[in-house]
């Protein structure tokens, strides 16, 4: 059945999907600010917050210490608290809030889509193409997880819920091959998006890389600027595990976007805010939500507030 957007607003549903994130933040920041002086003790125990909620030791430090250069020894209430936050977690983030735009002058734009198994590449794959196709372009979809047969599957579904082409081979096909059909149809059919799903296989990390190293070196023998955008989708619930998956791709292709899913089963939240003040890569989009309207693109604004609970 077709997934149909909420009545609910967005922020509606960010505010939902970040809740557990937001119910950390906000009731230890409640307990430790309640129209008292900022002090020592208060601060420590909000650095202490903010690194439990993922933000990262590094920008804890930083938050408290500027909370305490206007605020220390004056009387600070929760609120008070909150917008402070707000106003300096936009900061950091606001920089990598840069929507997807696809380059209509590359017929297909090419994007290759990387990630540990379990992130959720497919599904966003899935959402993406759903969002193409809405507005009105012509999606292609490369089934390269060709080692595991669940995944190909649901690629297929995908493809025929969004009614878009599925290149795809039997279980264990050659991926760079399969990836090299998908980029040579798509172009002869004038397609506007070529959605490349990958393998995920952390436990022989010197083979997946070669495998993805092989597939960028297929597809540019066909397209020399190709892949146009390379993503890695990261599972918000394994918080700062996050931070060594982008380690270890950096390592194998170009990453130049991320994709976090699942902030809707995490408490984890913050952790979006550490990878944008460590790495500055662009957040193109987050997932709060099953639903295919649940991918939306990461905006910076509502992202804070809803995170520190205001609105």
């Amino acid at each position: 059945m077709e997934d149909k957007p909420e009545k609910k607003s967005w922020f509606s549903r960010l505010k939902d999907g970040l809740s557990k994130s937001t119910s950390r933040l906000t009731e230890g920041i409640t307990g430790i600010f309640t129209k008292k002086k900022l002090d020592d003790e208060a601060l420590e125990e909000l650095e202490e917050l903010l690194i439990r909620a993922d933000l990262g030791p590094v920008t804890a430090a930083r938050l408290t210490a500027g909370l305490a250069k206007t605020r220390f020894g004056k009387e600070v209430s929760a609120e008070e608290v909150k917008d402070y936050l707000a106003t300096e977690l936009q900061k950091i983030v606001e920089p990598v809030a840069q929507p997807l735009v696809i380059d209509p002058s590359k017929k297909p734009h090419i994007i290759l889509l990387v990630g540990v198994n379990g992130t959720g590449k497919t599904t966003t794959i899935g959402k993406l193409a759903r969002q193409f196709r809405d507005e009105g372009k012509t999606v292609w979809l490369a089934a390269g997880d060709t080692f595991r047969a669940a995944a190909v599957a649901q690629l297929k579904v995908w493809g025929e819920r969004t009614g878009c082409p599925v290149v795809s081979r039997d279980t264990g096909a050659d991926a760079a091959g399969l990836a090299y059909d998908a980029v040579e149809q798509a172009t002869k059919a004038g397609a506007d998006v070529l959605l490349i799903d990958t393998a995920g296989r952390l436990q022989n990390k010197a083979g997946l890389m070669e495998e993805l190293r092989k597939i960028v070196r297929v597809i540019k023998k066909l397209n020399p600027e190709a892949p146009h955008t390379t993503l890695l989708t990261l599972d918000a619930t394994t918080g700062q595990n996050a931070h060594s998956q982008i380690e270890v791709f950096k390592d194998m292709v170009a990453i130049n976007g991320l994709v976090l899913t699942k902030l809707d089963g995490s408490a984890r939240g913050g952790v979006l805010v550490a990878l944008a003040e460590k790495f500055k890569l662009p957040v193109h989009a987050i997932g709060v939500g099953e639903g295919v309207y649940d991918l939306r693109p990461f905006e910076a604004r509502g992202f804070t507030r809803a995170l520190v609970g205001l609105e």
